[in-house]
């Protein structure tokens, strides 16, 4: 497998040794419902460091913001937006056999920050991660439509009602692809970063939403985490003490994002003038 330090050299010199252009950067967002404000923090500190983004691949909430980000938002919209959220903004109690509720008002919830409906009108290529549930696999989505998957992604089992999209029954990409990281290699990246987000308990459950929520935690934790080994640097904002979806912390939780980005800026930098990071000895 080859290192970061590999993938810079590859791309910094042809076989004559001559200059080539740089190296094709993805960013991988995780879900995390709420705590994905968190994702705006680390784009500003990214933006602002004048770090290239070329392709973003996003699960959950993590397609949400990458929605936005890609369709060129301003990040204050985006921090406002969440800022004003609340549950009934994106989903509707309707209880089925499939899910009590359904995610349908996404279709207009993104319409707050961004007229955009396909992927083909973005500024900037985006993968959206989902996960056919009849077959078990993760299922991208980077053409036509942006309203379906992106319902799908953050259509959580149990919760929301799964989607039906072009032959395949779609529910949340989190399970598949809790971070990203394949869909951002599937956008021709060659340095990936990832930006997880792991949540606590920090009290006990109380609700039927809140098990969900944790039961799912609990198998991010110890599931599959090839996805550490294919990303180049990873962005892991502290958000453990935030509830679920208290959005109502949005600043707090966008703070934690600036935080943590910040403190990968050394690395990230060194990664991009292809020195070798302490990871990839």
């Amino acid at each position: 497998m080859r290192t970061a330090k590999d993938k810079f050299r590859a791309f910094a010199y042809g076989e004559q040794g001559e200059p080539k252009e740089r190296p094709r950067v993805g960013l991988a967002l995780a879900g995390g419902f709420a705590r994905g404000i968190a994702h705006i923090g680390v784009l500003r500190v990214l933006r602002e460091a004048g770090i290239p983004i070329d392709c973003v691949a996003g699960t959950s909430v993590g397609a949400l913001i990458a929605v936005g980000y890609c369709a060129g938002a301003s990040l204050d919209l985006l921090t406002e937006v969440g800022a004003s959220t609340s549950f009934t903004d994106f989903g509707r109690w309707t209880p089925s056999w499939l899910g009590l509720a359904t995610n349908q008002r996404m279709e207009k919830y993104i319409a707050r920050f961004t007229p955009v409906k396909t992927f083909e009108e973005l500024q900037t290529p985006l993968a959206i991660a989902t996960t056919d549930i009849t077959a078990g696999v993760s299922v991208y989505y980077s053409h036509g439509l942006i309203a379906p998957p992106l319902r799908a992604s953050c259509a959580y089992p149990g919760l929301f009602v799964p989607i039906q999209f072009e032959g395949r029954t779609l529910v949340d990409g989190f399970l598949t692809a809790p971070v990203p990281v394949e869909g951002a290699l599937l956008l021709g990246a060659d340095i990936i970063i990832a930006v997880y987000l792991e949540s606590g308990n920090i009290e006990e459950p109380r609700t039927f939403t809140d098990v969900l929520s944790r039961s799912f935690n609990i198998i991010q934790r110890h599931g599959d985490l090839a996805w550490r080994t294919q990303a180049d640097i990873i962005i892991e904002p502290d958000v453990k003490n935030f509830v679920w979806d208290d959005f109502t912390k949005t600043p707090d939780m966008v703070a934690a994002g600036e935080a943590a980005a910040l403190a990968a800026l050394p690395e990230i930098r060194a990664l991009l003038q292809g020195e070798k990071r302490d990871s990839a000895a």
